[in-house]
């Protein structure tokens, strides 16, 4: 009998350990990373810059939590006195990716510096060139003369990565020197509002100041990532590190070697996301692609034949599936090549041929925000939802700065406990359609509103023009 007690305590204390045994197992490198970090460290390096400036403001304890890029001007040495300016230095982290001394880093690491001293493990230091720099993805090229050839790794392909995959990170936190840390990808294609092209890989292995420029790592030994930024109350590493995917990485450091700079696709045209709402109103059957609101005048888009109102849904062979991923897919697009674009328009899918143009980087100049308009109201007002719209006359164009060319009809006051103004609607839009149907008059406007509301719908999908910017919105008929 007691034997029977034992022999049943076991297998039960098997059943409840073996499953934690093959957790261990599978949990870590069985060998660790020692071989890994022995090979690849040598091509990891650390990178000191130093700058004059005129004066620099403190870093009080209202700096943001989120410390985006780092700004890793923790390491000062200032002169003595009062002087009216001051060598600032910085340090962060980089890897040698040719042997003949390219290097890549992140652009805020060596932003604005005057001098930039590149050391190996080995203890040996360089002065570097920089040869090319780019601040909407953060990256930098830099090169380096050395009389041997030098440790260097590769570029792997960031697309394969998966969430769990086990990756390390090499670089210089805090101005120790070479250091290592082990982690998970946590996420793929993070957008942290960084940039125009967001797509961060990221990852729990302990990133800190210093690490910026430094390589992610996989298992193989290949680069998948340059890591850039944390999340952190405290300014340290708390798990939640975003590191540039090597993909991206590749083509902008390439153009960067090649001509000095970035050259873009460009597409010529204004996009905003596809909400649910919006989606309903496009005979999409689900929100996805990047809705497009403006083309430019005789740009790519215009001469390969899409419309306003058409939802690009893949581009060049590769899906679209929210608007942020538009811009990135186009911007890494061979200039002057021509690609397939699937777009959908009025529910239907068709293929257009456009020849992408190259990306002008021009300053963008800020908008006039709109004055508040006085209430004019008129015998003509047409009423609903809590709007009040006029058929464009000169008087009213007038009087809210509207051209010739603008058609549809006007709105001269919106409820603020309406839908209409929690959708973002104000006095001066210029109502041009709706379900994708042009509207003359202030009558046609409503008239169509309420055809939508009669046929069983929460929304219509209305063109709106705000001074100079135009977008689609999801009109609730609540009224």
């Amino acid at each position: 009998m007691l034997e029977q007690t034992l022999s049943r305590f076991f297998i039960v204390f098997a059943l409840m350990v073996a499953p934690l045994a093959v957790g261990s197992a599978v949990a870590r490198p069985i060998d660790g990373f020692a071989d890994l970090a022995e090979r690849l460290t040598p091509a990891v390096v650390n990178i000191s810059t130093s700058q004059k400036v005129e004066q620099r403001r403190s870093r009080g304890p209202g700096q943001p939590p989120f410390d985006r890029f780092f700004e890793e001007f923790f390491n000062q040495r200032r002169g003595g006195g009062q002087a009216p300016s001051q060598k600032v230095s910085s340090l962060g982290s980089g890897f040698v990716v040719d042997p003949k001394g390219i290097i890549i880093t992140n652009n805020h690491v060596i932003e604005e510096a005057d001098e930039i001293t590149v050391t190996f493990s080995d203890g040996a230091k360089l002065d570097a060139e920089l040869i090319g720099r780019d601040p909407k993805t953060d990256l930098a090229v830099l090169k380096v003369s050395s009389k041997k050839r030098l440790p260097f790794v590769s570029l792997g392909d960031s697309d394969k990565a998966r969430v769990g995959d086990w990756v390390i990170a090499i670089g210089n936190p805090f101005g120790l020197g070479g250091s290592l840390s082990a982690g998970v990808i946590s996420a793929i294609n993070r957008d942290i509002n960084a940039g125009p092209y967001d797509s961060f890989i990221q990852t729990d292995a302990a990133i800190n100041r210093g690490n910026s420029g430094g390589p992610l790592f996989n298992m193989r030994g290949e680069v998948i990532g340059v890591n850039s930024a944390i999340i952190s109350p405290s300014g340290g590493s708390v798990g939640i590190g975003f590191s540039i995917p090597s993909n991206l990485a590749k083509t902008v450091t390439a153009q960067l070697q090649n001509f000095g700079e970035t050259r873009r696709g460009w597409l010529g045209v204004r996009i905003q996301q596809v909400t649910d709402e919006l989606a309903e109103g496009l005979s999409l059957g689900k929100a996805r692609g990047a809705l497009v609101s403006e083309i430019s005048p005789d740009g790519p888009a215009e001469k390969g034949g899409v419309k306003v109102g058409d939802v690009i849904v893949r581009f060049d062979g590769k899906p679209v599936p929210t608007m942020r991923d538009l811009p990135r897919i186009v911007a890494e697009t061979t200039i002057d090549k021509p690609v397939q674009v699937e777009v959908i328009r009025r529910g239907k899918s068709r293929m257009l041929k456009i020849v992408t143009g190259r990306l002008e980087e021009a300053s963008s100049k800020p908008e006039n925000e709109k004055q508040t308009q006085e209430k004019v109201r008129s015998d003509d007002d047409e009423s609903y939802i809590g709007l009040t719209l006029q058929s464009l006359s000169r008087e009213n164009r007038q009087r809210f700065g509207l051209g010739d060319d603008v058609i549809g009809a006007v709105i001269v006051d919106v409820e603020r406990d309406s839908a209409a103004f929690e959708a973002g609607i104000r006095p001066g839009d210029v109502v041009s359609e709706i379900d994708q149907r042009p509207v003359g008059s202030a009558k046609a406007v409503v008239d169509a509103l309420k055809a939508a509301k009669k046929n069983g719908r929460n929304s219509a999908l209305a063109f709106i023009r705000s001074g100079e910017t135009v977008r689609f919105i999801a009109l609730p008929l609540a009224d």
